[in-house]
């Protein structure tokens, strides 16, 4: 077991150990843009969205709080409009100087046992570039403490972006999954 499974293990016993997770507010954006920019990882999306994200799918977004009350990881999803059980997880970040913790396992934990609850979630999707482990192990991780199946289909071929350069986005389904 990774120093992440075991602290986030501790966290499903111990949650004082861990930071107050919350609904993100419209004066988080500007935290959140500037976790998403310094994760080097990330798309970077521009600082306005992340307001109207903290806005617009807070419901279905959260915020997990240092000790002064500022962000220091988010996770950002929303329904999708035609599948409403689904939960789009959009992105995931943790500052770096509380990485390594299981924060952000918590904060998916957190947020699909809300979302089940609140809006009848019982089924996530991320899309996840090939080269990027880390989302990786932390989806199938999440699966695997959840019981649930996770199923991988290119969604979007990399050719699809004007760019031209872009890796093609394979959609994780993850399901089902419970409050």
């Amino acid at each position: 077991m990774t120093a992440a499974q075991e602290n986030l293990v501790r966290a499903t016993t111990n949650p004082s150990e861990f930071p107050e997770t919350d609904t993100p507010r419209v004066e988080d954006g500007a935290a959140i843009w500037r976790i998403a920019r310094d994760s080097k990882v990330l798309d970077l999306n521009s600082s306005y969205s992340y307001l109207l994200w903290c806005r617009d799918f807070a419901a279905t977004s959260l915020v997990a709080r240092g000790t002064d009350g500022e962000p220091i990881a988010f996770v950002t999803g929303y329904t999708r409009p035609d599948r409403p059980e689904a939960l789009v997880v959009w992105q995931v970040a943790v500052d770096h100087a509380h990485r390594g913790r299981g924060l952000a396992g918590v904060l998916l934990d957190a947020l699909t046992a809300k979302t089940a609850g609140e809006r009848g979630v019982r089924e996530l999707e991320t899309t996840i570039t090939p080269d990027n482990a880390a989302s990786d192990r932390l989806f199938t991780s999440y699966a695997q403490r959840h019981g649930a199946r996770v199923e991988r289909e290119v969604l979007f071929d990399g050719g699809l972006f004007p760019e031209g350069t872009h890796q093609p986005e394979v959609l994780y389904r993850i399901g089902p999954i419970s409050a």
